[in-house]
C-alpha cells in the first residue's frame, strides 16, 4: 500500500516539474524599428507582440504617423487588426477606402489584397495579428500611390 501510495504521489508531482512557466516580457524587452521603405510609406514604428512560435500565429503593433501606410499586401491565412489608438485607414482592392478607430477589429480573409494605415491628419496604433503559412505570413506588393491613397 506504501509503495502504491508513493507511486501515485510521484506520478502527480512529476509533471509539475516538467512544466513550462508563463513568460513577461515588457516592451522594452521586444523592442522594434521603423518600418522598412520597401513595404510602408511614411513614418511607421513596428514592435514584435508574439512570434510564430504560438501555433504559426505572430502579432505586431504597428503606429502609422500621419499619411502613412502600408504597401499593398495579402495574407495566406487572413490577419486581424486590432486598433487601439488613433483614426486610420483601410483598403480593399476594388472597394472604396474605409475608417478604422480605437476598439475596432477588421478582419483581412485570405488572399485579399489590402492597404492601412493613418489617415493624412491622425496617427493610428493597431496589432496586425496573421498565421504562418509555408514560412510566410505576408506577401507585399506595390506601394499605395498619393493619388490612391487621398482619394
Amino acid at each position: 500500500m506504501k509503495l502504491a501510495f508513493a507511486a501515485l504521489a510521484l506520478a502527480l508531482t512529476t509533471p509539475a516539474a516538467f512544466a513550462q512557466q508563463m513568460e513577461h516580457t515588457t516592451q522594452l524587452d521586444r523592442g522594434g524599428q521603423i518600418g522598412s521603405a520597401e513595404t510602408f510609406t511614411g513614418t511607421v514604428f513596428v514592435a514584435p507582440v508574439f512570434g510564430p512560435e504560438m501555433n504559426a500565429v505572430s502579432a505586431g503593433e504597428v503606429t502609422f504617423m500621419p499619411g502613412a501606410r502600408s504597401a499593398w499586401h495579402t495574407h495566406p491565412v487572413g490577419q486581424y487588426l486590432v486598433v487601439t489608438a488613433g483614426t486610420g485607414w483601410y483598403q480593399e482592392e476594388g472597394q472604396p477606402k474605409q475608417v478604422m478607430r480605437t476598439g475596432d477589429v477588421v478582419f483581412a480573409p485570405a488572399g485579399v489584397n489590402h492597404w492601412h494605415g493613418a489617415t493624412a491628419t491622425t496617427s493610428v496604433t493597431h496589432y496586425a495579428i496573421q498565421a504562418v503559412e509555408d514560412g510566410s505570413a505576408v506577401t507585399w506588393g506595390e506601394q499605395v500611390s498619393d493619388e490612391d491613397y487621398g482619394n
